[in-house]
């Protein structure tokens, strides 16, 4: 039999379409950084001598509160210094009560025998004088010595725990000698280096400060695995750098963190480790009624192409809010119900046919981007 021949009939490309829906999202800005005491610093000895006893938790990792004696240096030369300045106080005062004895006397005397205007030097007030200013001398004497005397001690202003120790049973220190170094537990921070184009993310406006009118920075999510186990911990950004990084051109946000060993009563989380390496998850603005996109739908930075209802491309100019690794969120060019074109077509001419085959949408309630130092 005779075959009829036909021409082939070229099918339009099918391409993988997604009917697009406004969302809210609420944004965030990775960052990684390392766990700091908010209050550092070194216990300084005030006093020479011998150490004659340290606490129990005087040792690295200890922990104390404030006012807890660390150190006691040996007090016995300062005890005596108390004494030496106690009986100068003593005779100082015995010399003040004679000199107003004599000045008394000088008076009396004068007005029975002198005439006229009695010169100071006849009352005796310069020496009255002279005997006063002992006396306060020898009183500020005292406090001093009372002073180095309880100086011996070596306590903690703060409630913290101790880095290093320097120092240890019967060595003799000198004053001005490292005792310990310490940090305190109330508080710890974290430094977040942020990208100068992520920074309008997290709230901050041009003059890179937060909104006076609120109470809070933005809410900071810190993650870090130690072993087999995950742990997560909040925090609140309480403050930016003072200046841009100017090797990496990031601008530092700090995150502030209560009771980071959770040491008060009550508490029921994890410690936060102190020099613990984390990745932080900074809390940024919300976007409303914005199309969320796979990363791949976006074309030349600026363009998506939607197929019409006669399942025709069209090049479609949009307004684009942010751009993700693997997302990107458009703000104009685009209505509910568009489908919006993710396949990669190499050649595309406005206006040309395509088969389509409907992808689920991308739903993003929360946005991840790639943000790091």
């Amino acid at each position: 039999p005779t075959v009829d021949r036909q021409p082939a009939e070229a099918l339009p490309p099918l391409v993988r379409v997604m009917e697009v829906q406004p969302q809210d999202v609420h944004l965030v800005v990775r960052s990684q950084g390392t766990v700091q005491p908010l209050v550092e610093s070194t216990l300084v000895a005030q006093v020479a001598g011998r150490i004659d006893w340290v606490a129990p938790v005087f040792a690295e990792g200890g922990f104390f509160s404030r006012g807890d004696r660390l150190v006691q240096i040996d007090a016995r030369d300062y005890e005596l210094a108390v004494s030496q300045a106690e009986a100068q106080v003593a005779q100082a005062q015995v010399r003040l009560q004679l000199e107003q004895a004599e000045a008394e006397l000088a008076e009396e005397e004068w007005q029975d025998l002198g005439s006229g205007e009695a010169s100071p030097l006849a009352l005796r007030q310069p020496q009255l004088a002279e005997a006063r200013a002992a006396v306060q001398g020898a009183g500020a004497a005292l406090e001093k010595a009372r002073l180095d005397l309880e100086r011996t001690a070596v306590r903690a202003l703060f409630d913290g725990r101790i880095r290093t120790k320097f120092v240890d049973l019967g060595q003799f220190i000198n004053r001005g000698t490292p005792v310990a170094s310490v940090f305190s537990t109330r508080a710890a921070e974290i430094r977040l280096p942020v990208p100068r184009d992520q920074l309008p993310f997290v709230g901050l406006d041009p003059s890179l400060r937060f909104d006076p009118a609120a109470d809070t920075g933005p809410e900071v999510i810190l993650r870090a695995s130690i072993g087999r186990h995950d742990y997560e911990w909040t925090a609140r950004v309480v403050r930016t750098g003072s200046e841009f990084d100017p090797d990496t051109r990031m601008l530092p946000l700090f995150a502030r963190i209560d009771d980071p060993l959770r040491r008060r009563p009550g508490s029921v989380d994890s410690p936060l480790p102190m020099g613990l390496f984390v990745d932080a998850e900074i809390g940024g603005i919300e976007l409303r009624g914005v199309f969320v996109l796979p990363r791949s739908a976006l074309r030349e930075e600026s363009t998506v192409l939607v197929v019409d209802e006669q399942d025709r491309l069209r090049i479609r100019d949009v307004g684009v809010a942010r751009t993700e690794r693997d997302r990107v969120y458009i703000e104009t060019g685009l209505a509910p119900n568009d489908r919006v074109t993710i396949s990669q077509i190499e050649t595309v001419v406005d206006g040309m046919r395509v088969r389509t085959v409907v992808e689920p949408p991308f739903l993003s309630p929360v946005a991840e981007p790639e943000v790091g130092p």
